[in-house]
C-alpha cells in the first residue's frame, strides 16, 4: 500500500477542501452566519439605536449612537444643523450605520451594517411625519412623553437625515452556535 501523499503532492482541490473543512470549525470566515430577511427585519423593528458613521474633514471615520426610524427601506435620523457631521455629509454623503441586538430583547447576538448615501432634509412635510414617528419609537408606551419629545425636536436648526442603503452585512450568532455548540453562551 503506498504511503499517503505529502501535503505538497496533493492537488489544489484537496487542499482547498481541507481548508473548507477546517473553516467550518473556526471563526476564520463568518460570512455563512448572515441574517435571514425575517431575522433582519425583526432586529430593525426591535432595536431603535444605530451607530451612524461618516468621514470627517481630516478623512477619519467618526461614529455616534443615534435613534432611528426605518421606513420604506431607508433609515432616518435627526440632528441639529450646527453639527460638524452635517457639513461632512454634505461634502461626502457616503455613510454607514451599524445596528446590534444588544438591549433589544433579542437573546442571541445579531448585527447589521449598512453602507449608504445620506440625504439631508429640512422640509416641513418630512418633519411632520418624522418627529412623531421617532417619538413613538423611543417612548412607545407613553403618548404624553411622545408628544413632549416630538415638541422638543421641533427646533430651528433641526434637520432630518435619510440613509439610503446600498450594501449590507448581517451576522446571526445562532448559526455559529449550531456549528460550534461548545462555544455557545449558556442560557
Amino acid at each position: 500500500m503506498p504511503d499517503d501523499p505529502s501535503p505538497d503532492d496533493r492537488n489544489q482541490d484537496d487542499r482547498n477542501q481541507d481548508d473548507r473543512n477546517q473553516d467550518d470549525r473556526n471563526y476564520e470566515d463568518v460570512t455563512a452566519f448572515t441574517l435571514s430577511d425575517e431575522r433582519e427585519q425583526e432586529l430593525i423593528d426591535r432595536q431603535n439605536e444605530c451607530t451612524f458613521v461618516w468621514v470627517n474633514s481630516e478623512g477619519w471615520p467618526v461614529g455616534v449612537i443615534m435613534n432611528y426610524v426605518y421606513r420604506d427601506g431607508r433609515f432616518w435620523v435627526t440632528l441639529s444643523g450646527q453639527r460638524k457631521r452635517v457639513t461632512a455629509v454634505r461634502k461626502n454623503p457616503k455613510v454607514a450605520i451599524a445596528i446590534t441586538s444588544k438591549g433589544s430583547g433579542i437573546t442571541k447576538s445579531r448585527s447589521l451594517t449598512y453602507k449608504g448615501t445620506a440625504v439631508i432634509h429640512d422640509d416641513a412635510d418630512t418633519k411632520a411625519w418624522f418627529y412623531p414617528a421617532l417619538a413613538a419609537r423611543v417612548r412607545p408606551d407613553d403618548p404624553a412623553a411622545q408628544q413632549a419629545f416630538a415638541g422638543f425636536l421641533d427646533s430651528p436648526r433641526r434637520l432630518i437625515m435619510e440613509i439610503v442603503p446600498t450594501d449590507r452585512i448581517g451576522f446571526d450568532s445562532e448559526g455559529m452556535w449550531r456549528v460550534t455548540p461548545e462555544a455557545a453562551p449558556k442560557s
